[in-house]
């Protein structure tokens, strides 16, 4: 290995050492609903001249509005006929202002005109703010620890993050677009009603308005319980339908067709109960708001009433105060439900923002060093202790050594952690004790893209993309040219198949990859990695899945794959490990016997044990039950 250079970026501060044991996030209090709008603001921020433009014709579009019924009471006022005027001055104000209205026009094109002006230059905002948030969430999930991802509910996540992404567009519709202007519009309407008339129309509109928002919010805060909890009996419907459907096969093995349903009603149950809750909170909430409306609007509408009968008003001028407080009230009508979705994007934004801000468990250290291999590597596992969970250790002070170029096949029950060395090549863990090392250097010290470039991987469980065959094999190398992914599909044997179907190397797999056999999923799983071509391969039971013929065929391929190249083969059928240049038993995640197979056989020790079992098993005495399994190469664990 050349030497190592160091990262040109600092990665997200954390800890790296960390237990494995330990949760990589701690309990963090709620955050309020102004830091959340706070952490939004950064990616709005990266447009803020579109920002300014939309706000700049956001307030045009409240003057234009605000002025129409100024206009309209001049309106009125034109067309008012003195009945003590001279019969010629009242036929003259008959003829109708055409001035007054057309300006009128061209105020209502104006509001128009100004909205969508708004809108039109704040959509690049809103959906660049959207994208980056989306992106950024969706690149910070493949970089958290495969703790994580083994815990998560895959159903619930994605709907917040659904939910989450949608707040953002959601939040800036009804802030930007409903909630500010109509301040906006009020603050204007207050100042025309305090320069215009007396002081009592501006603190009966000032006097409904605290009380409609105070009621409003009051209630809101107070409903917000049962949207919380409609959303969280959402996700779970949705989890456990997901969760369902994911795993079709094994219900219908079971005939648990009935269960699933009945554990599903039993969730939408729930969540009708809290729907019913919440709509008829909602209807009260309303209701009050109405109430609140009309009082208003009344004692508005009196006064100018009375105005216009003592004569200190005009008609125009009771036009005039009706047509503000429509104008005004219209919008507000909206005010609890707007309110309402301002608050529930903030929690689903806020949910998205918990999630994007989770510690990664793994991450690379400050001045990580870049991997770089010209030739086949030295791996050790020196002293390796690991545990998933402190009262459960896996591996105990384990020493594995595999020399540059050579092929080292561990074996042993299942349980005994196999995998878990695999896993932790691959550093989707990190050890409690000792160190994984790579040409004499700790993995840890390396940057974790450059460490998995290098490492290659055919698993026991294979899940493949819902996409076409060649999508898959390709995706171990994504440049790859389709003569590249034949060859490799030649090499684990199942050109021939591809070829025989209808649509070629275009056939689609299916989710995860259900309408292949696993067989057949195992060789693209194993054509995906000859692809990638590696320094360093791990195959763990990479032909578990297939029948004697192929097995044999594909060992051979292997074999020719792992020549000058470093192995590592996890396996339970001895006879596919005969060939290592060293084979450590491992049981209760300590190496009790190493060595070639010929000489373990000779040792008569856990492996001859192992090796008598199967033989056992490759001539009838004792029957295999693993499915899919060659009968002479039984499973060890039988």
């Amino acid at each position: 290995m050349r030497q190592t250079s160091p990262s040109s970026e600092a990665p997200p501060t954390a800890s790296s050492a960390a237990s494995p044991a330990t949760s990589s996030t701690t309990a963090l209090p709620p955050r309020s609903d102004w830091q959340t709008l706070a952490k939004l603001l950064p990616y709005l921020w990266q447009y803020k001249w579109r920002v300014l433009i939309a706000l700049t014709f956001m307030v045009g579009a409240k003057a234009a509005n605000v002025s129409v019924p100024l206009l309209l009471k001049k309106l009125v006022d034109a067309m008012t006929i003195n009945p003590n005027a001279p019969l010629e001055t009242a036929q003259a104000l008959l003829v109708v202002p055409v001035s007054l209205l057309v300006a009128y026009g061209l105020l209502r094109l104006s509001t128009s005109l100004f909205t969508e002006l708004r809108e039109l230059v704040f959509a690049k905002a809103t959906e660049g703010a959207t994208r980056h948030i989306a992106l950024q969430v969706f690149e910070h999930l493949h970089a958290l620890s495969l703790r994580f991802h083994l815990a998560r509910q895959t159903g619930g996540m994605t709907r917040d993050i659904e939910r989450g992404t949608r707040s953002v567009q959601s939040l800036i519709s009804y802030s930007l677009y409903s909630i500010v202007p109509t301040f906006i519009e009020v603050a204007m309407v207050l100042t025309v009603l305090g320069t215009q008339f007396d002081a009592g129309y501006v603190w009966i509109t000032l006097a409904a308005l605290v009380l409609y928002i105070s009621f409003t919010v009051v209630v809101t805060e107070w409903r917000t319980q049962f949207r919380r909890a409609m959303n969280e009996a959402d996700s779970t419907a949705h989890s456990r339908a997901i969760d369902a459907l994911l795993n079709y096969e094994t219900v219908k093995y079971f005939n648990n067709e009935g269960f699933e349903s009945k554990r599903y009603n039993d969730n939408l149950e729930k969540l009708r109960v809290i729907r019913i809750k919440n709509q008829t909170t909602l209807s009260a909430l309303n209701a009050g708001q109405q109430i609140i409306i009309a009082t208003a609007l009344v004692l508005m509408l009196w006064r100018a009433t009375q105005g216009v009968v003592d004569g200190t008003l005009t008609l125009g001028d009771l036009v005039m105060v009706n047509a503000f407080m429509i104008q005004l009230y219209i919008p507000l009508g909206f005010l609890g439900v707007l309110y309402r979705e301002i608050k529930q994007s903030l929690t689903d934004l806020d949910k998205m923002f918990v999630l994007l801000e989770r510690e990664r468990e793994i991450a690379d250290r400050p001045n990580a060093q870049v991997l770089r291999l010209d030739s086949p590597p030295d791996v050790s596992f020196d002293a390796i202790s690991f545990s998933y969970e402190p009262n459960r250790a896996i591996l105990h002070g384990v020493n594995i050594h595999i020399p540059a170029g050579k092929t080292v096949a561990i074996v042993g029950p299942s349980g005994s952690g196999k995998s878990t060395l695999a896993r932790l090549l691959y550093r989707f863990y990190d050890v409690s004790g000792g160190a994984v090392r790579i040409n004499g250097v700790d993995v840890r010290e390396l940057q974790q893209l450059s460490l998995r470039r290098h490492v290659g991987i055919v698993p026991q469980d294979t899940v493949l993309f819902n996409d076409s065959i060649a999508y898959n094999i390709r995706y171990g190398r994504t440049d790859a040219s389709m003569d590249d992914v034949i060859t490799a599909a030649k090499a684990a044997r199942i050109h021939s198949f591809i070829e025989s179907l209808p649509q070629g190397y275009d056939t689609p797999v299916g989710e995860r990859g259900l309408k292949l056999s696993g067989g057949e999923k195992q060789r693209v799983a194993i054509a995906r990695t000859l692809l990638k071509n590696p320094p360093i391969l791990i195959f763990d039971e990479a032909t578990s899945a297939l029948d004697s013929t192929n097995e044999r065929a594909i060992q051979a391929e292997i074999r020719m794959a792992a020549r000058h190249k470093t192995s590592l083969v996890i396996a339970h059928r001895l006879s596919t490990v005969v060939h290592a240049h060293e084979i450590v038993v491992l049981e209760a995640g300590s190496v009790v016997e190493r060595g070639r197979h010929s000489d373990l056989l000779q040792a008569g020790g856990a492996y001859a044990r192992m090796w008598a079992l199967q033989q056992e098993d490759k001539t009838g005495d004792t029957p295999s039950d693993q499915p899919n399994r060659a009968p002479n190469s039984p499973n060890l664990a039988t």
